[in-house]
């Protein structure tokens, strides 16, 4: 299989760790603008149309960013995209224009788990009725410098878990663009941005960052909780979201999968 990568950072780096060895064959990467350099193998590119039209698969890399310059492109020209920049789906305007440019082209969307798990459950529990959908965001107040956290606490001094978001997933994931990848993966699977609680901690009680889900429906309830690790690379980057990644690559080849 022929894919592209958008990004260079940890993830990016990551992702072509991982598929090395594998039967994919990365065959541009595609930069910003001013980066190009078309006798590199793989080529570096700034551009979806500098892509070769063989390429099956453009793996988004690069954040919200990313997926808002080349996204409808790369799916206008038929080329199925990848994804873990959800929380940019919670602008409407984007996700329509995406929804029409992959009409258009006749190529999909598909969204990478990210750094969440238990999301087949909640996909799930949509064929029946979904009650209750809750996201809680725990990180040390570390994670939340240089995030609208800091117009709410005093994130060097606080002595106990403080929330300083509670909202819907949408209003989260517009208003916490770098942190609120995984509440958009939440409200993808199962009840919607707008349906989707979220309540955002500061917790100086962790050392990891925590991600809870609650739901409740005719199905029953569930509860379900992971502490992820970050990148040797960047602490920052979440290691499984990564993974994720590289496990939807994988499992478009497999012959059989879930």
């Amino acid at each position: 299989m022929k894919i592209a990568i958008i990004g260079h950072g940890a993830i990016a780096r990551f992702v072509r760790g991982a598929l090395a060895g594998c039967d994919v064959t990365e065959v541009a990467e595609i930069v910003r603008p001013g980066k190009e350099n078309v006798t590199r193998d793989p080529p570096l590119v700034s551009s979806i149309a500098d892509v070769s039209t063989d390429c099956a698969l453009i793996v988004d890399c690069g954040g919200h960013g990313a997926l808002r310059a080349h996204g409808a492109q790369a799916l206008r020209r038929g080329m199925n995209v990848l994804t873990v920049s959800l929380g940019a789906l919670a602008d409407r305007d984007l996700m329509a224009l995406l929804r029409n440019a992959a009409d258009s082209g006749g190529a999909r969307l598909q969204i990478a788990s990210g750094a969440i798990g238990g999301l087949d459950a909640l996909r799930a529990a949509r064929a029946g009725r979904l009650d209750t959908v809750t996201y809680i965001g725990r990180k040390p107040p570390a994670g939340w410098i240089g995030s609208p956290a800091e117009k709410v606490l005093d994130l060097h001094n606080i002595r106990e878990p403080s929330v300083h978001f509670e909202g819907t997933a949408r209003e989260a994931a517009l208003t916490y663009p770098k942190n609120a990848n995984v509440a958009a993966a939440v409200a993808l699977a199962g009840r919607g941005f707008d349906a989707t609680t979220v309540q955002l901690i500061a917790d100086p009680t962790v050392a990891q960052n925590l991600h809870e889900v609650r739901a409740a429906g005719a199905f029953g309830s569930l509860t379900f909780t992971i502490s992820g690790h970050g990148l040797p690379a960047n602490p920052k980057s979440s290691a499984l979201a990564a993974m994720s990644i590289v496990n939807a690559i994988l499992e478009r080849q497999s012959p059989i999968g879930f």
